[in-house]
């Protein structure tokens, strides 16, 4: 069932607000128009806890808008098939004042399609479609232009000193569960969701979701149904994997504790459980040592994740499981470098050992590996090393931020499914990156450009599929936002 077209969605949202008003209508007999709510400020939010009017609740709150446009191009080797996108959209998301701690918020966005390639249209030697440019759409159904509308948040938030519990539809950004904004719309998850932040030097977060909406979808799944969206990659024998739509799962679970045990080094332990298919152990030690020249510091991190598959993968049926009974993962990675104000460079390096795989949902996330370049992951490898470079200035006195990444990575043999799910070979990328965020007259306006260059450095057997939408080619990404 879509569950995101519009006069639903429009349905939905009012009958959800006229419950909530109907109170007020009561109340608002009792109270005479002209009288002046009992307003506080507390935690940087309007609290209108000692009114008597729902209705203020709602007059009170905060109304944020966002228009984005994004064209999306890319340049493949030879003939195989090139293409462009060009989106456009728009979204509003309100939240109500707070009323004894509570908060309701609900947000939603809309797509249009204003002039792209024929994305039904597959390559004609490959087989394969747009990678990056349709995940500006619905990867779903390639020929839909204009009915592209989603309710992205619909919450109920309780605020209590420093912290808070969100039940509901929602944005989370965890490191394996997060908004992998690069697109026109990030990821959407719904469940509960609890942040503490009570303790200077300690804080945790975690929560249970049971419902995903994928970056680049406009439907809701339950957490099993939203695992194979993505392209699914190859089994094992090298055959197709089948497990969209067959992963049986309730939902994921997550713990995220923070400490700060002294004032150089921040450490963050995570936990996530996939019911019936996988767990993931994630550790992450952030370090910066102050120089004694001002504004200059030393900072390092090492990372360190572990997988174990859970009961039967996601399916009883090896063909339909996310991952096969006994598989395991594990990877380690660091970083180093040198900051400043204006200035940020860093060498990283990360390895996933030849145990298997590293597994995880594309549709939940982005990887966050130290080594992680923009277009290009490591999900489903292993047996894999990566090196990468980075350069960040922010020019003084502006808002111009320039990056510029360089990096390798030596994959497995891409015939060796068993370690390299997607048929990917090894290469060397470059990521050139430039945002301008506008000031006085058009603040609100940022623009972002995004420059990516893939060159095959290991062996791809003349197979075109290892190279089409992978390695050798050109990419490029144009984005403007205006938030108001």
């Amino acid at each position: 069932m879509r569950m995101s077209k519009m006069p639903k969605l429009l349905k939905e949202v009012g009958q959800l607000v006229l419950l909530l008003l109907l109170p007020a209508i009561g109340l608002a007999q009792h109270q005479e128009m002209h009288e002046h709510p009992n307003k506080m400020w507390k935690g940087g939010i309007l609290d209108t806890t000692g009114n008597k009017q729902l209705l203020t609740i709602f007059k009170l709150g905060t109304l944020h808008g966002h228009f984005r446009y994004y064209f999306a191009m890319t340049n493949n080797t030879g003939v195989l098939t090139d293409y462009y996108g060009n989106a456009i959209g728009g979204g509003l998301r309100f939240e109500t004042a707070k009323f004894h701690g509570f908060q309701f918020a609900v947000s939603g966005f809309y797509i249009f399609n204003i002039g792209s390639s024929d994305f039904t249209k597959s390559d004609s030697i490959t087989g394969g479609g747009s990678r990056y440019e349709l995940g500006l759409f619905d990867v779903e159904d390639p020929s839909n232009k204009y009915d592209m509308d989603r309710l992205e948040e619909l919450y109920l938030k309780y605020s209590f000193r420093n912290s808070n519990i969100v039940v509901g539809r929602q944005l989370v950004n965890t490191p394996f569960i997060n908004l992998q904004d690069g697109r026109m719309r990030p990821t959407g998850v719904e469940g509960v969701y609890l942040n503490v932040q009570e303790w200077e030097r300690l804080s945790f977060e975690g929560g249970f979701m049971w419902s995903f909406s994928p970056r680049s979808t406009v439907e809701w799944f339950n957490a099993g149904e939203s695992i194979g969206v993505y392209s699914s990659g190859r089994n094992f024998d090298g055959s197709e994997s089948q497990y969209e739509h067959h992963v049986q799962s309730k939902g994921v679970a997550m713990l995220g504790v923070h400490a700060t045990p002294t004032n150089w080094l921040k450490l963050h332990v995570w936990d996530f459980w996939i019911e019936n298919v996988q767990n993931t152990a994630f550790i992450q030690a952030d370090m910066d040592w102050k120089l004694p020249r001002d504004n200059h510091s030393i900072i390092g991190g090492l990372q360190f994740t572990r997988q174990d598959a859970l009961v039967n993968g996601g399916n009883d049926n090896p063909e339909f499981s996310y991952t096969h009974n006994g598989a395991r993962s594990m990877v380690v990675g660091g970083r180093l470098g040198w900051t400043n104000n204006h200035l940020t460079a860093t060498v990283s390096y990360n390895h996933i050992t030849k145990d298997g795989r590293f597994l995880h949902p594309r549709e939940w996330g982005r990887e966050p590996f130290f080594t992680y370049l923009s277009r290009e992951r490591s999900e489903g490898a292993g047996n894999v090393h990566a090196a990468v470079a980075e350069v960040g200035y922010e020019v003084p006195k502006t808002k111009l931020r320039l990056s510029l990444a360089g990096g390798h990575v030596w994959m497995p043999d891409p015939l060796n499914a068993r370690l390299n799910k997607y048929g990917l070979p090894s290469y060397a990328q470059v990521n050139f990156d430039v945002k301008y965020d506008f000031h006085g007259f058009l603040k609100g306006l940022d623009v972002h450009m995004l420059l990516v260059g893939k060159i095959r450095t290991g062996n791809d057997y003349d197979i075109p599929e290892f190279s089409f939408n992978k390695v050798n080619l050109f990419h490029g990404d144009l984005v403007v936002n205006y938030h108001f």
